[in-house]
């Protein structure tokens, strides 16, 4: 039988006079209350969630430990919003759509200019979820679909967005042994973190080479606002006969345009250097053969 609860309620809101509130009977109710706290732009603090709900701060924190651990809430040092499984039931579709207008005459400028595949993704669970995807004649040579998922680990978006979250939040996506795509994927959780940080030191841009699927070679470069990274660009290639830094700078290139169209007042540089051969590379075709990847 489902009992009534009461509780204080402390929040900000009543700060001076504590007020006993009712609470909702049932977890769903609970839970309702605190992904209604969200919109789908901005990260909240434990206190504003428990504000807004009119929850009791314990119950709110724990709840969020909940919905943290399922994907409906994502946790980074800033706050608290909402996860890839929250936004999926409707909030996504309006953020993917915006997301894929800002980058659309990018991704066919870059595939113009390389001759590459190029893809478009965002960080959903612990796998990315491909956008778009542009390519011409050797797009259908490339195992990747819009609305398909890979491992983010074995790719160069997906670790060029994980390389901008916290060492913690990837711990709590991944276990100690990470599931081999190929015999060149990152195969341990330690590894995975070496790899990031190399991802860091190099001001956000990764490599991948034949990691997700033999031949294919890509570079990524994540789109970061000022809460963190929204979704990542990379292009694709043959992995034996391109040389991956030569392009790097002009996929840095085109997610600065794209962060920039869709952060318009964010005040921050997201420059990536590029390669000591940046300068003198070629910028044609990048491809002598069919191309493909992540």
């Amino acid at each position: 039988m489902e009992v009534n609860l009461t509780a204080v309620d402390f929040s900000l809101e009543h700060a001076g006079s504590p007020v006993k509130r009712e609470l909702p009977p049932s977890m769903i109710d609970r839970m309702t209350l605190i992904l209604e706290s969200f919109d789908s732009r901005g990260a909240l603090t434990l206190e504003e969630v428990t504000c807004r709900s009119g929850l009791p701060r314990s119950t709110v924190h724990r709840i969020l430990d909940q919905l943290v651990g399922r994907g409906w809430i994502d946790h980074a040092s800033y706050g608290y919003c909402l996860g890839a499984r929250a936004l999926g039931l409707g909030g996504s579709d309006t953020g993917h759509r915006r997301i894929r207008e800002a980058a659309a005459p990018h991704l066919h400028e870059l595939a113009l200019q390389t001759g590459a595949i190029v893809h478009l993704t965002v960080l959903d669970g612990n796998e990315v979820l491909y956008l778009d995807k542009v390519g011409g004649q050797f797009a259908s040579s490339v195992p990747s679909r819009v609305g398909g998922r890979f491992p983010a680990y074995a790719t160069a978006c997906g670790k060029a967005i994980l390389a901008w979250l916290e060492p913690e939040r990837v711990d709590a996506l991944y276990g100690k042994r990470l599931p081999p795509c190929t015999e060149r994927t990152i195969g341990d959780n330690a590894a995975l973190h070496q790899e990031l940080n190399r991802i860091r030191k190099r001001r956000g841009v990764a490599f991948e080479r034949e990691e997700a699927a033999p031949g294919i070679g890509c570079v990524g470069v994540a789109l970061r606002g000022v809460d963190g990274p929204v979704a990542a660009l990379s292009l694709a290639a043959d992995a034996r006969s391109t040389r991956l830094e030569w392009v790097a700078p002009i996929v840095a290139d085109a997610a600065r345009k794209i962060t920039r169209t869709l952060f318009p007042d964010q005040d921050r540089d997201d420059a990536v250097p590029g390669t000591p051969m940046a300068t003198t590379a070629p910028l044609g075709s990048v491809v002598s053969k069919a191309a493909g990847g992540r």
